[in-house]
Parts: C-alpha cells; structure tokens; sequence
C-alpha cells in the first residue's frame, strides 16, 4: 500500500508543489468499499464498514530518513498544532519514523514548516498508507470474511458449559479463539470458562467499572499453596488505546499459553506458578474497545465525557499521576489528557485496585502491550534526562525480551527509552502521565512496554493471521521473564 516518495532538500519548494500534486491531489480511487458490496450478508464490523466513509480523503505518511533532528522536532510540532494523528514515532537505530495520518492539506502544511524552518535539511516523506478506507475494507475483509455472529453465539454459549466439559473444551477451544480478534463480551465469556475450569489456578479480580458502566476484568493465575507471605506478582496489561487489538489478543494468549504449559506437566512453567502470581488485564479499555467494534476501528482513547460536548474520550496512558500534564490541546485530540490527574476512570480504579493489594501482592515486573513498532520500551518515558534507578538491570532485561523475541521468530525488536519513542525529549507533553513511569516509579520494580508488530506497512491494521505469531513470541519474552525472577528447574 506504499506509494510515491518524495526526497530532497526541505528548501525545494517547487519539488513540494509537484510531489503534492503528484501524490496527494491525485483523482481518488475508485471506491470499492461502497455498502452494496456487503451485499444483504450480515458482518459483525457493519457499523465499522459504515464509518469508512468519513476517512475518505485520509491516508497515512511517514516522515523518515531526516539527517537533522530539528525536521523530527518540526514534523511533531506541526502535526500536534494542526491536530493531526500521530500513529506512530520511533527513534530507533533501526529506524527513525513518524507516521501520520491526516488529509492532504495537513501533509501540506507540515512539509512546508519543514521548508521554511529547515531549509537545508534531507528527509523522506512517503505515503504509508494511501487509502486508508480501502487499507480498512482489505483488513476487515482478511481478518472477518469468514467470521460468522452465530459462531461467536455459539462460542460464548459452549463456553458457558464449561463446567461440565472442563479442560477438554479449553483444548479443544483454543484454536478456534485465536482465529479471530473477539468482541469483549466473548473475551469475558472466556475468562468465565477458564475459572470453571481452572478453579485452583484462577481468578477474576473485578478492578472497577467504566463511564458506560462496563466491567474492567483481570486473570489471576497461581499455582502456590501459601497464604501466609508476599508472592512476587508479574503484571501484564493491553488495550489501553482501544485500535490496538494485536496487544488484547497477544495477553489472551499468553494466560492460554501458560495453561496449556502447565496443563501438559510443562516444569518450568510450573515452577513459574509456584513461585510467582500472574495478574494479567487484556482489556483496560473496554469502552473504547466496544466502540471500535461498533463504530469507529480507528477510535484510540476511552468514551468518558469531557468538558466539549462533542468530544469524547480521555487517552488513558497519559491521565495517571506520574509527571501529569493537563491536557491543554482540545478534548477531540487523540492524545487529550484531561484535565486532572486519573480523571479518566479506568486509571482511577487501576490506581485504587493496585493500592488495596499492594502488602499481598508486590508487583516485581510490569509490561504493558502495546502496536505498533515493533520496540521494547524502558522508563522513562516524560523524560530523557531523567535517568530510572536501575538503568544497567532495565536494560539487561530489555535485550533479554528482544533476544527472547528474535530466537523464536526472527523479528527483531529493537530497544530504545520510551522518551525517545514518544517524543518526549522533543514535546514533554507527548511523555506526560504514562501508564509505564506511574507503574515504575510507585508499583513495580520493572517496567517496560512492548510495541509490537508490526514496523508500519499495516500500523494499527494488522490482520488477524498475526494473533498466533506474535502471541508466540510474545510468551517466549514473557518465559524469560520469568526465568530471570526465579530459578526454574533444569
């Protein structure tokens, strides 16, 4: 879905002119994702198919190869000020991105800021994305074509039998549930069947509810019999921006894994249960995830009222009270903060969850799962001068993950701080009241975020052919993990 890219000096104001009327006046193509080609066939992403529409004159370009680190400052500034979605920053030694996405105006104004700021500057700007209604249509149609809402009934009601069928079910169910991303109500239909059938192993720990009045749900999983002292506990947490389906699937498969392990006599994984807790949260976000289902895919923070009438939603990883900066853009920013720290409702009962369980359960390693980039982040992500407590351990630990990571399948994800990645060094807001320096600073001993797949071609598209693959590689990060925090057998 590349397509052209323009090169050169920022100063060449005339190449502008050409490549704009090249690449972003182009005639649209044709739409191929009117409604009647649904035909009367019903589809589960209807109302997401129905949005597209409104993404019409939308693409997504990446600034890349800039040789000057004023152009990276700019291209961030410029896409802040014009209210553009930033989908994805990377400062990486591998590579050295911005992805936008935005209409070919906006595009406009941020290639001549650069010209007039930078003059001399080399840089790349290409399109990433240039249909992203058609991108959608393609991914919807790869991920959902044969998805069938009486399958999903179906599912939700077997697993409801759970008690009766036990662990056979849950073998026999596995495969099937990692075919598709699942609507949140299946997701807690599943967390149902495993504590029927893992009554010993696990629990549902309710963390509190939502400004729709939704359920946020957590997996706890041990195998230790002792009551008495303080277990270590590995916290592992997705969905916090609601598009990010890659990171609710990829937490879902790793408690899938972990069973399976133990289920079949695994020892390490045995050991892991007997020496540690697990506490996992898929779906931190489960308004927003809804509502991408329902209505928007794109849709990025929570749907909590603000104080504009028409502007929903607070981004739940820069609302907690770590280096907090009230949200001075408009509430319809993508990255809007709020206007006070765990405002938005589920950092709030996160925080209150962690507070009460604190003495019983100390958090000794935290990673939040996020796409896309394919990066594993270290503290601190507000800033790039302030240095964590244990830099040399975080980053032992960080390459450990990647090299986890590369051994079973070859991706290679690098390792930066996640000032660097958000663009904190540049704009400290864009680090401001992250889920990974609150958890790092007052929770955990570690902390880390890990970007996954994948490195742009598809962003926040990824299909669902990927659920496996990166759930796979993902729990080999997770096992070293482990691995580092007790001494499994041989």
């Amino acid at each position: 879905m590349e397509g052209s890219v323009w090169h050169g000096k920022a100063r060449s104001t005339s190449s502008l002119h050409n490549w704009t009327r090249l690449v972003l006046f182009r005639p649209t193509a044709q739409v191929l994702y009117r409604d009647e080609q649904l035909g009367n066939r019903e589809f589960t992403q209807q109302a997401a198919f129905g949005s597209l529409p409104k993404l019409k004159d939308q693409f997504v370009v990446r600034f890349e190869k800039w040789e000057d680190g004023e152009v990276r400052r700019i291209v961030l500034e410029t896409a802040k000020m014009l209210g553009a979605d930033i989908w994805a920053t990377s400062n990486s030694g591998k590579s050295k991105f911005i992805d936008v996405k935005c209409d070919k105006l906006v595009v406009k104004k941020i290639v001549e800021e650069v010209g007039k700021r930078c003059k001399d500057a080399r840089y790349s700007a290409r399109l990433l994305i240039g249909d992203l209604p058609q991108a959608i249509f393609e991914t919807l149609g790869e991920s959902q074509a044969d998805f069938d809402p009486k399958e999903e009934e179906n599912m939700q009601a077997t697993m409801k039998n759970a008690e009766k069928d036990g662990r056979e079910l849950f073998r026999t169910q596995k495969d099937i549930f990692f075919k598709q991303f699942r609507h949140l109500d299946t997701i807690y239909s599943w967390f149902d069947m495993l504590t029927e059938t893992y009554p010993d192993l696990l629990t549902v720990e309710w963390i509190g509810q939502t400004y729709e009045g939704r359920d946020i749900r957590a997996l706890r999983i041990s195998g230790h019999k002792s009551d008495n002292e303080s277990i270590r506990t590995v916290v592992i947490t997705g969905g916090i921006h609601a598009r990010e389906w890659i990171s609710i699937s990829t937490v879902c498969y790793i408690v899938s894994s972990l069973l399976a392990d133990y289920d079949a006599g695994n020892k390490k994984v045995r050991h892991y249960l007997e020496e540690l807790d697990f506490l996992f949260l898929p779906v931190m976000n489960p308004d927003g995830y809804a509502y991408t289902w329902s209505t928007e895919w794109l849709w990025r923070k929570n749907r909590q009222q603000t104080y504009h009438p028409r502007c929903f939603g607070i981004d739940i990883d820069h609302s907690f009270n770590f280096h907090f900066e009230r949200g001075l853009d408009s509430p319809c920013s993508e990255d809007y903060s709020g206007q006070d720290a765990f405002e938005s409702l589920e950092s709030y009962a996160w925080d209150n969850y962690l507070n009460s369980t604190r003495h019983s359960h100390p958090i000794y390693a935290y990673i939040d799962l996020h796409s896309y980039a394919e990066e594993v982040l270290y503290p601190y992500a507000y800033s790039c001068t302030e240095m964590p407590r244990d830099e040399e351990n975080l980053l032992e630990l960080a390459y450990g993950l990647s090299q986890a990571i590369r051994l079973r399948s070859g991706v290679n994800y690098e390792v930066m701080s996640a000032c660097e990645d958000r663009g904190a060094d540049l704009l400290p807001e864009m680090g401001a009241g992250s889920a990974l320096d609150y958890m790092y600073h007052n929770k955990a001993y570690s902390a880390f975020v890990l970007k996954l797949r994948d490195s742009g071609s598809r962003g926040f598209l990824l299909p669902s052919k990927f659920i496996v693959p990166v759930g796979r590689e993902v729990y080999s990060a997770v096992k070293y993990f482990a691995d580092f925090l007790t001494e499994p057998p041989a």
